[in-house]
């Protein structure tokens, strides 16, 4: 259990590379669409990307 959760997050750290392109649109999208502020666009950027991050790399590991 624990070996799993470590290679879900050793994993992790190539998928940023993939998952930080999303996340800047995405925050760049809510931002003209509904008018949130940087710091609010920020925060979604980086919950977004560590989410989206870890989902991925858990699939990878257990598909």
């Amino acid at each position: 259990m624990v070996l799993d959760i470590v290679i879900i997050l050793a994993m992790c750290f190539p998928m940023l590379l993939f998952t930080v392109y999303p996340g800047l649109k995405l925050g760049d999208y809510l931002e003209q669409k509904h008018a949130i502020s940087e710091a609010s666009k920020r925060k979604v950027v980086i919950i977004f990307t560590v989410v989206f991050t870890v989902t991925l790399s858990s699939l990878l590991y257990y598909i």
